[in-house]
């Protein structure tokens, strides 16, 4: 047990959250979402389960020691819905209210094609795989710089 960190946290998510560098990408995926045949070609081979949390709370908790990028075009991205890429669900909103308040300076919330996020999620640093129950409930964050 360690002093400070919040008991939610897997020790699987905490090592991958400490190995991950500058510009490292981490993909929140939801319950849906094929987490064991995308992780097979991430750095992090097999999914980090967190099925028993939401995709706002499991947002919440990785910035809470993980600061996100503000020098790339994005800071974090959301996987658009199929046929109305411009509508935010609840789950966008739920998870966008968490990360607001945590860009940095230069930091962008966007979006990527449902089939385009297949493809980044590929070259991810790794898979959480939450219980987010509601469609679309899939994110990249970009791991920024500890100052």
């Amino acid at each position: 047990m360690l002093y400070g960190i919040d008991s939610r946290f897997s020790p699987e998510l905490l090592h991958c959250l400490a190995r991950m560098g500058h510009g490292d990408e981490l993909v929140l995926a939801d319950r849906n979402y094929p987490a064991v045949s995308t992780a097979a070609m991430c750095s992090i081979k097999d999914p980090i389960s967190m099925v028993g949390f939401n995709a706002p709370l499991i947002a919440d908790l990785i910035t809470s020691i993980m600061p996100l990028d503000g020098a790339a075009g994005y800071s974090a991205l959301r996987m658009q819905i199929d046929n109305d890429p411009d509508t935010l669900s609840d789950v966008h909103n739920d998870v966008w209210d968490v990360l607001e308040p945590c860009l940095p300076e230069g930091g962008v919330l966007s979006s990527i094609e449902r089939q385009e996020f297949y493809v980044q999620a590929q070259t991810a640093f790794a898979i959480v795989q939450t219980g987010e129950l509601r469609p679309y409930g899939n994110f990249i964050l970009r791991k920024g710089i500890v100052l």
